[in-house]
Parts: structure tokens; sequence; C-alpha cells
């Protein structure tokens, strides 16, 4: 017996839409123009994806994991890439949207159980997707409407996204393969003059964007850069802050002329800032480096970390743990491996550009290190730890 099976027709809606005769039919909806947008944003994805894992690493490095300290401009550097590339894969991820628009509304929905597991995957890759650029931008200009906490939300949505992407990928090689370059012997004006109207629309979307934003990680750009959150010149002592000292509700303990540092190890000790200043001062010029990519360089001065840890009696590869008088902070306690507490770029700073630290800046002495995340830069220091 044979069963005679038809599928409903599409809703009204979708015949009078994206379902209507003739509709999207045009060049920038074809394989071609979806391929060749999806390659420009699949890398930028992956940047995102590299950066971010590398910024994730540093804020918390497993035990077994060795990072390097140098060059010292390196989490500058990539954290500034995976925000700026991230924030230009906003204009490519919406031209993605539009160019494979017909596609999201095939009908039927699903004609196999391949196939619905194949548009299930897209469906998580487009949600993934979409989360991490929202979270990311609204991170960018330290706004947080949800109630989850965002470093981890966004770390673990970026292996969803990861991981839809490549599967993605795997499932339409053959697609992307067949289409990644221009058929030989194609006369150009096949491509016709939308497709390439299309592109330079979108480079430019994506050159507008960048250009506006970046100068909060390209220093000279900053003047230009319209929409960025931060520039680099404007704060206390010329350098911006996230977290004031009145925000972290530190000004009665740093104003305590009591106020002295802790150093625990086999020969603990503590230092008045009077006592930290008559020590061997050493410099160092470092940049901050924040999540949301701002950075800006400036000149640091104070006591080495590892003249410190000796005088703790500190046996060789030694950790430090720092304690901030912040205390309603998830960094408000750092652990420093031995990469960095040795450094001799590792300083207590006590002084910027050549004046005493500005309370914000975390006035009487503060962490700076090189190739470190601004959150592990720890302000307002009470205690040292050495572990062993």
């Amino acid at each position: 017996m044979k069963l005679d099976i038809r599928l409903p027709d599409p809703p009204a809606g979708l015949r009078r839409g994206p379902l209507r005769a003739g509709a999207f039919r045009g060049a920038l909806h074809d394989p071609r123009t979806v391929v060749a947008v999806g390659r420009l944003l699949g890398l930028a994805f992956l940047i995102c994806f590299l950066t971010g894992l590398f910024s994730h690493l540093l804020q918390h490095q497993p035990h077994w994991l060795a990072l390097p300290s140098r060059p010292v401009w390196g989490y500058r550097v990539t954290q500034g890439l995976h925000v700026a590339v991230g924030i230009a894969a906003v204009p490519l991820l919406l031209v993605k949207l539009w160019v494979v628009y017909p596609r999201l509304f095939a009908w039927p929905p699903a004609r196999s159980v391949g196939h619905a597991l194949e548009r299930l995957s897209i469906a998580v890759l487009m949600m993934a997707a979409i989360f991490e650029l929202v979270t990311g931008l609204l991170n960018v200009v330290q706004w947080y409407p949800w109630p989850f906490p965002f470093v981890p939300a966004h770390y673990w949505i970026g292996w969803v996204a990861g991981g839809a992407v490549t599967l993605h990928v795997a499932v339409k090689l053959p697609l992307i393969v067949a289409h990644w370059r221009r058929p030989r012997g194609t006369p150009a004006a096949v491509e016709g003059p939308t497709r390439r109207g299309l592109f330079t629309v979108l480079g430019a979307g994506v050159g507008v964007v960048t250009l506006a934003t970046v100068g909060q990680t390209v220093t000279p750009l900053g003047r230009v850069s319209v929409l960025a959150p931060r520039r680099a010149d404007i704060g206390p002592q010329g350098l911006p802050v996230n977290r004031t000292a009145a925000a972290a509700g530190v000004l009665t303990a740093v104003r305590d002329p009591a106020w002295r540092l802790e150093v625990l190890g086999p020969r603990p000790f503590a230092l008045t800032r009077a006592e930290l200043s008559a020590m061997p001062q050493h410099e160092a010029t470092l940049p901050i480096t924040c999540v949301e990519g701002w950075s800006a360089s400036a000149h640091w001065s104070g006591v080495r970390i590892r003249d410190l840890m000796a005088r703790a009696g500190a046996p060789p590869g030694a950790r430090l743990r720092v304690f901030s008088h912040e205390r309603f902070s998830p960094y408000s306690v750092m652990d420093m491996p031995d990469e960095w507490a040795r450094d001799s770029l590792t300083l207590l700073a006590l002084m910027l550009d050549g004046a005493p630290l500005a309370e914000d800046h975390g006035y009487p002495a503060r962490i700076i290190a090189p190739n470190r995340p601004g959150v592990l830069q720890t302000k307002w220091v009470t205690r040292m730890e050495v572990l062993g």
C-alpha cells in the first residue's frame, strides 16, 4: 500500500513574504555571495575565538600551563584585536543573515531527520553568534542588563559558537569548495555590479565602525574614533580607570596613615609606604589593557615584586597571591604565577609618570606587570602571600 503524505502549505505570512514567487532571487542571494561573505565572517570569528581563549587563559591560568610574560604589549595587541574584530563582525553578520535570508524560510522546514539536524545546528550557530556579538558590545561600554555573569557566559557560548561554526563548515564544505572562487574564464560582468557594490558597502561599513572605535587601543587614532568608549589620555593622571576608589569602597582604607603592606612567607614582614619608597626603586613603561579593549601606556616606578619575595624567603618557582582592599570584586584576590613574579618589569608600583599614584589608580600601591590583563593589575594592595 502506498502512502500519500502531503505537507501543509506554508503559513500565509511566509507566502506573502520570503516564500512569495520570485522573492530574493537576485545575485546577492546566490551561493557564491553566501560563501564570499561567509569566509570573511568565519575568519573574524576564528580571530575572536583564539584571542578570547588567550585572554581567558591569562585570567584563569591552569597550574600546568606556562604562559609568557613577554612581549610586554602581547595582551594589548590580542585583546585590542579581539574587540576590534568583534565590532567589525557586526556588519559582517548582518550582511550574512541578509544574504541567506531566503534559506532561513525554506519550505518544508525539514525534509528529513538529517536536514532537520542541519537546520537545528544553523539555529544554534545564529543564536550563539548574535549572543556573542551583542554581549561583547555591551561589555565594551560596561552595561550588563542580564542576570548572569558576563565572563563565563561569553566564554562558554564562544565554545558553542566555535563548535557550531565547525559543524556548519563541515556540512557545507562541498558548497564552499564549489563557490570559493569565481570559475575560470567567467567574464567579470557575470559577477555583476550589484555584488561588487555589496562588498564595497560592506567594506565601507566595516572600515567606518573600526575607525570609529579602534582608537581606544590604537592611541594615535583616539581623536577620530568618535564612538570609542575610552580615550587613552582621559582620566586621573592622564590614564583611564574602570573602577574608582570611591566605587570600590576603599577610600577609608587607603587614606589610613597606619597603612602597611604585609608580605607573608617563610620570613614575613610589613612595610609602610615610606619604607617601600626607601627600597631600591625600578622603572618600567607598561600598558594597562582591559578586557573591554582599551589600553594606554604609562611610566611606572616602584619596588620589584621579586625583591619583596626574596626578602620574604620565597623558594624558587614560588607563586604570589595578592590581596586588595576592595572586598566585593571577583578580582580582589589575584594569583601571580612565577613567570610574572620573577620578571624584572613586574612592580609593586608607587608612582605613575613621576607622581604618587592617584587613589583611583591604586594608591598607596598597586601591581603592574607586562603582558597582563588589567583586571589582574591589582589596585589598593594590602597583603601579599608567597605560595611555594
